[in-house]
């Protein structure tokens, strides 16, 4: 701590000193923010005491970009928006980050103490809108009880099932005790009047009540959270069913590396283990790119013929099929930190509450070396089904198109993406296209929305994931419908000096919901679009714009975006696509 800084707090410590002060000891070193009179010494003391501060151009991107910083991280992302409209613009993004078990504080500014419920501007009971969206609300009413409050929000974002947690900190915590003297003493009148001696006496009792014991807090170590491992005897259970499998199944998702930390770890429990694995959501990359025990496609068919499948940290949502697909005759093992999840849809033979993590971990050793060849037909099995798609997908890209065979520049971006590069997906075909050509380069270098589905996640991931790993290739892939949730976040990663690479695939259509909707009901109302000039819009936001549309200028193109996004220029392609039956009846409602 510098000696202005120093002098400073010995003078004058408001609430967003204490704020700050709490961020910095538990390890926060990004806090996103759109600006608000509300939340103003948040800011400024944040900035002050080093944490660096990202100002975004909406909201919602402020969560999402907390979002990405926790995934890569492990330490809980931090979002401070002011109040009213400024908080009702994170839900969306909020409930994205419940459902991905993504650990968040959400700092929502609100109406001074003294002029709650009075009418004031943008005061709204923002409590009851944000508690179905959140592990546990606070409502901070005395300066002395920020941080003690705000040191059990980071408890409770990070114990158990991780998840976001509000904490609302009225404007009259976060000022000087004399500022907040001086504006509520603008708002009363009547001089020496009944009603101006009542209105005085209560302003002095209320503020009283507001600063008593302001400067007795001193920001604690940093949060120690249960890491949540596994019963020895559920352990010892799960290695005597790989030990009898002839054809067991690993199914990996992003709750399994919730502990960043240890995402290394749990990659190297996994390849030790040796059992065919498909790896979902923020897991995907747990293994980079080409490892010889990880399958990438015909995960239900796999899942149909196993004898023993391992889930762990992936419920048995719609992504797997609610798990009905699942061999009926097959050994279940459901590992979740969400006790409730355990048996949801499908019945386990064994239900393992606990981090699936530390479970891969635990299970490595108590199995020890894996025998060479263990399993080997059944890998074969796999590995011819896996095989037959890549030269269907192969065969696929190379059909002729009038614009750009989105298959095709999929796999070209796959040929040149760094091999540290991030990838941030936000769409629905051609993401999903995507999703099925690329391949994550490492841990915790894949941002998806998750189970929730979400659209306009990619800025704000975007943003998130540049703060979070300065100096990496960021590759964002938009579809042309999503891209318009966040394409002014270009400004905020031009400002910044953030380098990102988005492509949007431009085929002029919602296509995942018009190929399906035009088969089922005849109509594609609603989901027609144009071959709008993203990459002009790119250029007035202060990024660079370039237009792909023919098959030979692709590898120029992307080497052109490569070589600016070098240089620190966030760049946008805008990539003319041709429509694509690749993922024909793939909606899910």
């Amino acid at each position: 701590m510098n000696d202005a800084r120093s002098q400073s707090t010995a003078t004058v410590r408001n609430g967003g000193d204490i704020v700050s002060e709490v961020l910095r000891a538990q390890g926060v070193q990004h806090l996103f923010a759109l600006c608000g009179g509300h939340i103003s010494p948040i800011l400024v003391s944040a900035k002050r005491d080093g944490i660096r501060v990202v100002d975004v151009r909406d909201e919602a991107s402020a969560v999402f970009a907390a979002d990405a910083v926790a995934r890569m991280t492990g330490v809980p992302g931090v979002a401070a928006v002011t109040a009213g409209p400024g908080l009702t613009n994170t839900l969306t993004a909020v409930e994205n980050a419940l459902l991905a078990n993504s650990p968040l504080i959400i700092l929502g500014g609100a109406t001074a103490t003294f002029l709650k419920g009075r009418g004031a501007l943008q005061d709204i009971d923002q409590m009851a809108l944000m508690k179905p969206a959140v592990k546990e609300a606070f409502a901070v009413k005395r300066v002395r009880h920020l941080g003690p409050t705000l040191e059990k929000a980071f408890q409770v974002a990070q114990e158990g099932v991780p998840g976001p947690v509000f904490v609302e900190v009225p404007v009259d915590l976060l000022y000087s005790e004399d500022q907040v003297r001086d504006m509520v003493a603008n708002e009363l009148v009547g001089g020496d009047s009944m009603l101006g001696k009542a209105l005085q006496a209560y302003a002095a009792q209320h503020l009283f009540r507001v600063f008593f014991g302001k400067d007795a807090f001193r920001a604690g170590p940093r949060v120690a959270v249960d890491p949540m491992d596994p019963a020895k005897g559920q352990v010892a259970k799960a290695a005597e069913l790989v030990r009898k499998a002839e054809r067991p199944v690993l199914v990996v998702g992003a709750q399994t590396v919730v502990r960043a930390e240890e995402a290394v770890a749990v990659a190297d429990a996994i390849r030790a283990l040796g059992i065919p694995v498909f790896l979902g959501g923020g897991a995907r990359g747990l293994l980079g790119r080409k490892d010889p025990r990880q399958f990438r496609h015909k995960r239900g068919k796999a899942l149909a013929k196993a004898d023993l499948v391992i889930v762990c940290g992936f419920p048995f949502d719609f992504r797997m099929g609610y798990g009905w697909k699942i061999n009926p005759d097959a050994h279940i093992v459901q590992v979740n930190r969400d006790r409730g999840v355990l048996w949801k849809n499908r019945i386990p033979s064994l239900a393992v509450h606990a981090d699936a993590g530390r479970f891969l971990q635990a299970l490595t050793r108590e199995l020890g070396p894996v025998r060479e060849g263990t399993w080997a037909p059944w890998f074969q099995r796999l590995q011819e089904s896996e095989d037959a798609r890549d030269a269907e997908i192969v065969s696929l890209s190379e059909a002729g198109s009038t614009y750009l065979n989105p298959l095709e520049l999929c796999r070209r971006i796959e040929e040149v993406m760094d091999d540290d590069a991030v990838m941030v997906v936000d769409g629905g075909d051609f993401v999903a296209t995507a999703a099925y050509i690329t391949r994550p380069r490492g841990p915790l270098a894949w941002l998806d929305p998750g189970v929730y589905g979400t659209l306009g996640v990619g800025g704000g991931f975007a943003v998130g994931a540049a703060a979070a790993a300065p100096g990496r290739e960021i590759w964002v892939f938009y579809g042309d419908g999503a891209s318009a949730y966040s394409l002014a976040e270009l400004d905020t990663l031009a400002r910044h000096g953030m380098a990102v690479i988005a492509v949007i695939g431009n085929d002029a259509c919602w296509a995942q919901i018009a190929r399906d909707q035009v088969v089922l009901l005849g109509d594609d109302v609603g989901t027609g679009l144009e071959r709008t000039d993203y990459h002009t819009v790119a250029k007035g936001y202060g990024a660079q714009g370039l237009l792909l549309k023919r098959r030979q200028d692709i590898k120029g193109v992307l080497d052109q975006a490569k070589a600016l996004a070098r240089e620190g220029k966030p760049v946008l392609i805008n990539a003319w696509i041709d429509r694509s039956e690749f993922r024909k009846g793939s909606i899910s409602i």
